[in-house]
């Protein structure tokens, strides 16, 4: 495995002068997961109202997994060119607009729309908190947040739609902007001016994530479009080295693999995570309400105690923190598949989501490290993107396997 450097602090020249309260870290980034988790409780009810299947009601959860996958990408070359003022307006305006149709939708379309747009504006809030987590504490902090709210997310959504609405429940992502002013107070001043905007590669990245979310579900149609986007954007990073995908990045061996690392573990976190209520019924004759409220604790608990590793891992080696999480994403999955007694399936789903989160900080944390400081915001968005991908993939990969 290829050595990560030990870079515990992330301050550079564009920190700012005065920091963003961790708790509010915490508020900008964790919301995003609303948009994933909420809905899984309520898909009915927002078929019934709609007087569509369930299948084109779940269409809601694809457009925003899409929409926080495209905006990570995009919405970090805006910051990396325009700062973080611009980042704020942008991510602001277009989680509001969303959560505006969403509340309003008439019809599915609307709703689907609502979503990819709100997830865009979420994404870009999340990119905006993972830049000002200046250390990894702090780091640890805005991931594991994201991990707590989606371990919670199911339950809160099914409540908030029994108090108030199905489209209040949907709208929880807003709650992000709540963080917007003290980010906007305690942020960095505008980036200094670049080239111009890379419109071909943004565009060739737009279309490269698309194509991946998409490969698990369509990967005979998907997977020739990816490749030869992928060999597309590739040519445009030597046309273009400060362009969209900056060379410095994705030349950079020691950001790739840890990139490739927090893709692997959130793989085999969200594969258990929806294959645990085929396991547990197997192995236990468990109903999916009863894993549903079981399945809070492991996943709650690798989320909380997260924040705590990731701030540890800055004084480790980083031999040893790649080691462990290796050893992690590989015992989780084996122990998953061979186990029968629910002690054991349980303790490989937190290991699973224990090593995730952790992975997803930690190696952001070096990953924006071993990358020059002018492209941090990028290779933050990147790095992002690559652990989103998993979103796609972990379930995929996990209905596949557990069909009879």
């Amino acid at each position: 495995m290829t050595r990560l450097p030990h870079h515990p602090d992330l301050r550079t020249a564009t920190t700012p002068a005065r920091r963003v309260s961790t708790p509010w870290l915490a508020v900008l980034a964790g919301p995003l997961s609303f948009g994933i988790a909420a809905p899984a409780l309520i898909v009915d009810d927002v078929a019934r109202a709609l007087d569509v299947g369930a299948g084109g009601a779940a269409l809601t959860v694809t457009a925003f997994g899409w929409g926080i996958a495209l905006g990570t990408a995009l919405l970090a070359a805006l910051l990396a060119r325009r700062g973080l003022p611009a980042l704020l307006a942008a991510s602001a305006a277009l989680l509001s607009a969303g959560t505006v149709l969403i509340v309003l939708a008439p019809v599915l379309p609307v709703l689907v729309a609502g979503a990819a747009v709100q997830a865009l504006g979420s994404a870009g809030l999340t990119v905006a908190a993972m830049s000002l987590a200046d250390s990894a504490r702090r780091m640890g902090v805005a991931t594991a947040s994201l991990a707590v709210v989606g371990a919670t997310g199911p339950l809160v959504g099914a409540l908030v739609a029994d108090v108030l609405s199905w489209r209040a429940a949907l709208a929880l992502p807003l709650l992000s902007a709540l963080a917007v002013p003290a980010a906007r107070r305690g942020g960095a001043a505008p980036a200094p001016a670049r080239a111009r905007v890379d419109g071909l590669g943004m565009v060739l990245l737009a279309l490269l994530v698309t194509a991946l979310v998409v490969v698990p579900h369509r990967p005979l149609a998907a997977g020739p479009a990816a490749v030869a986007l992928l060999l597309l954007l590739v040519a445009r990073v030597r046309s273009r080295p400060d362009g969209a995908v900056p060379a410095a990045v994705a030349g950079n061996a020691r950001f790739l693999a840890a990139c490739a690392l927090a893709f692997a573990l959130g793989v085999v976190n969200f594969a258990l995570l929806y294959a645990a209520p085929d396991l547990l019924h197997r192995h236990a004759g468990w109903t999916s309400a009863r894993t549903g409220v079981v399945l809070l604790a492991p996943y709650l608990f690798g989320g909380l105690c997260s924040a705590f590793l990731v701030a540890a891992s800055a004084r480790v080696s980083p031999r040893a923190v790649v080691a462990a999480l290796l050893a992690a994403g590989v015992a989780a999955p084996l122990v998953a598949a061979t186990a029968t007694a629910v002690p054991l399936l349980l303790a490989a789903m937190t290991t699973a989501s224990l090593a995730a989160a952790t992975g997803q900080g930690a190696l952001a944390v070096r990953a924006a490290a071993v990358v020059p400081a002018a492209h941090r915001a990028e290779a933050l968005g990147l790095f992002t993107v690559a652990y989103l991908l998993s979103v796609a993939f972990g379930p995929a990969i996990a209905v596949t396997l557990t069909l009879p």
